[in-house]
């Protein structure tokens, strides 16, 4: 599925825009620290809409079971966008917590891709995957999805 694959890929530069923030702190570069948690927030932001307004929504409107797992899902993207925003990466604990964001993202990606987008694939129709990937294009303007 086209719309997986992308979120698939989004997923992937998420985790290395946060491993590459971590290794810049680690590194003691705060500036470019800085740029990457950035760079994440809006990479998440973007890929959190498309997620939420499509395959989400779409999921949600075939089945109330999906709302146990799709729930929880978007309250942690809403907890690590609130976080990502606010946070002061000067300071030593904030750092430590962006570490750990970091960490539990991947917990979050395997969350979506070991069992809502495997779901999605039994469970959409065509005018749904149509409805998901309209979504994923609002939310990325000027952006087409990737080629295979």
């Amino acid at each position: 599925m086209p719309l997986l694959r992308d979120y698939t890929a989004e997923h992937e530069r998420a985790v290395n825009l946060g491993g590459d923030a971590v290794r810049a702190l680690d590194a003691g570069d705060l500036a470019r620290a800085r740029e990457l948690a950035a760079r994440l927030r809006r990479e998440l932001r973007s890929h959190w809409q498309g997620e939420e307004d499509g395959l989400f929504a779409e999921l949600l409107s075939t089945d109330e079971i999906f709302a146990d797992h799709i729930d929880p899902l978007i309250a942690e993207h809403r907890e690590l966008d609130d976080f990502l925003q606010s946070m002061d990466l000067s300071l030593t604990p904030v750092q430590e917590a962006f570490r750990e964001a970091v960490f539990d993202l991947h917990h979050h990606i395997a969350k979506e891709e070991d069992a809502l987008f495997p779901a999605s694939v039994t469970t959409l129709d065509g005018d749904q995957w149509d409805s998901a990937i309209a979504a994923w294009q609002r939310a990325h303007p000027g952006e087409t999805m990737l080629h295979t």
